[in-house]
Formats: C-alpha cells, sequence, structure tokens
C-alpha cells in the first residue's frame, strides 16, 4: 500500500481518489484531516504557522507528529474512549516511528522521511482536499449533470448532523413541497455556488458574531440580512438561488425569515461531519447494540 503513494511533486489533485482503498491512514491523520475540511482558506497560514515549530518557513516529518498529539490529545478531552491512547507513543517520540509508517506520510515527506512542506504545497493540499471532498458529494447527487436539484441539496446539507432520519427527511420534504419546480427535473444549484456556500460555512463563528451584532437578539433574519452578513464575514456575495433554498430548509412557519439558533446549530453540528456526535455515542457492548438496534429500525 505505501508503494502505490503517489509523489506530491507531480499533482496533489484528487489524491485520495486516486489512492483509492490502497491507502493507510492513523487516526490522528483522520483528526488532522478533518480538521482541514472545517479551516477557511484565510486559516491556512495559521494551520502552517502551528505545524512549523522551529519557524523556518518548512515542515518536516518531526514537526508533523509532533502537532498530531495535539489532535490526539483534543479528542480525548472531547470524550474518545482509551482505545487510542497507544497512540500517544506513537507521536510523542517522533524517531520511534520508522515502522508506523503511512500513506500521508510517505507523500508528504517522502519515503526516506527526509522531504519537507513549504507554505505553497501545504496550501494547496488543503485547497484540494476539501474540493476533493465536495466534488465526491456533489457528484454523489448530480448523477452526471451540471448541477443538482434543492433537495438535493438538503439532503448533503442535512448530512451529518444530530438531526434523526425523520426530521431530516421532514426538512427535505420541505423543500419538496415550497420549490416543486425541482420535479419537473430543473436543477437549479451549479458546483460553483455549492462550493462557494460550503466555503462559507468554514467561517460559521465569525459569521454568527456579525449575524448577532447586525440583528441584536437572535432575531430572525431576512434573507437580505443573511446575505450582508455573509459578504461581511467573507467577501463573498452568495448566489441568490442557493440562500432561498438554505431558508425554505430551515424557515418552518414559512414567514420569509430564518431563525438564527437553529440554522446556526444545525450547521455547527454539520461542519464537524457528525464527529462530536460520535463521541458522545456509547462505546463497547452498549454501542454495539445501540448500533444493532438502529440498523434494524432503519431496515424494518
Amino acid at each position: 500500500m505505501l508503494k502505490n503513494t503517489p509523489s506530491r511533486k507531480k499533482s496533489t489533485k484528487n489524491l485520495f481518489r486516486s489512492i483509492m482503498d490502497k491507502g493507510i491512514v492513523s487516526y490522528t491523520e483522520y483528526l488532522f484531516l478533518l480538521c482541514i475540511l472545517t479551516k477557511p482558506r484565510a486559516g491556512y497560514e495559521i494551520a502552517f504557522k502551528m505545524f512549523d515549530r522551529d519557524g523556518n518557513q518548512r515542515i518536516d516529518r518531526k514537526e508533523f507528529l509532533l502537532m498530531e498529539e495535539i489532535f490526539r490529545k483534543k479528542s480525548q478531552s472531547s470524550g474518545e474512549s482509551d482505545s487510542v491512547s497507544w497512540l500517544s507513543h506513537y507521536a510523542t517520540d517522533p524517531d520511534s516511528l520508522k515502522i508506523n509508517e503511512t500513506t500521508l506520510l510517505r507523500y508528504f515527506f517522502g519515503p526516506r522521511g527526509t522531504d519537507t512542506l513549504d507554505y505553497k504545497t501545504f496550501a494547496m493540499f488543503m485547497d484540494n482536499l476539501q474540493t476533493e471532498v465536495l466534488e465526491l458529494e456533489f457528484y454523489e447527487f448530480s448523477r452526471g449533470m451540471p448541477s443538482i436539484g434543492e433537495a438535493e441539496f438538503a439532503n448533503i446539507l442535512l448530512r451529518y448532523t444530530h438531526l434523526e432520519d425523520a426530521e431530516m427527511e421532514e426538512y427535505v420534504q420541505r423543500v419538496r413541497d415550497r420549490m416543486p419546480e425541482e420535479k419537473f427535473g430543473e436543477r437549479g444549484i451549479s458546483f460553483e455556488s455549492f462550493t462557494e456556500f460550503f466555503q462559507f460555512i468554514n467561517h460559521l463563528d465569525d459569521f454568527e458574531i456579525v449575524l448577532r451584532m447586525y440583528t441584536f437578539a437572535d432575531q430572525p433574519i431576512t434573507q437580505a440580512e443573511f446575505c450582508r452578513a455573509v459578504n461581511v464575514t467573507t467577501g463573498q456575495n452568495l448566489d441568490g438561488h442557493i440562500v432561498h433554498t438554505v431558508f425554505q430548509i430551515f424557515d418552518k412557519d414559512g414567514d420569509g425569515k430564518l431563525s438564527q439558533k437553529e440554522f446556526l446549530g444545525v450547521m455547527k453540528n454539520r461542519i464537524h461531519r457528525g464527529f462530536r456526535e460520535h463521541l458522545k455515542k456509547p462505546a463497547g457492548w452498549e454501542g454495539f447494540k445501540a448500533c444493532v438496534r438502529k440498523e434494524l429500525k432503519h431496515n424494518s
């Protein structure tokens, strides 16, 4: 599997799709990749400086492994079980880790572990990973078409959230009822608009601050106010149709206003792709029984 690792000097586009299931990733690397998916582009430099401990504008293998320890400790403080405690030695003593090679380590630092990453290469990797994951989600529903329908967008948006299946279906059905044009095959959300929206979601904390300053006391907001808050936060001008679709998803009573609390609550859960909810779930035998019950209910 390690020999299957492509050289990053050639290209970093579609890395994981080119590897498919012929790769090895550690748990802490999974946490690192998950973190990348939630970072705005403006945060790439901050992330790079966190890795670059000696300040030489390059990241080496040892610095990368030391930073993995932070991800491991963060996951345990969030409620992760001791099942990953063996990673402590793995990340604390990088010089003893030559036998614990992974695809990502080889891709970043070469088969001998002597290569380094500069900021341009690091930022390109982060940007390409975000784009690759968004493409996978988008094309799963587009079925070869250049755009997706509004209900399909709702399905993607509500994935990995704390919503139960019945609740999620209620949201999606609301979109189908309010935007019936989708029933006639008119697919209204392009990949460009889709990408711009999820880039905005990565600025959710900043957006929340601006939104509350703008609307006072968490009052419901209009589409115009929403678009203005997005622009102030990110400098983006979101496509009007995708904003309208978001309002159809979260505007329960149809008064044209969006509940801040509901939208932010669901989106904060979505941005972590359900990982926080996973940490709260029971482990061991109880977790196994809960999983079986859920599957039986789903398939009944």
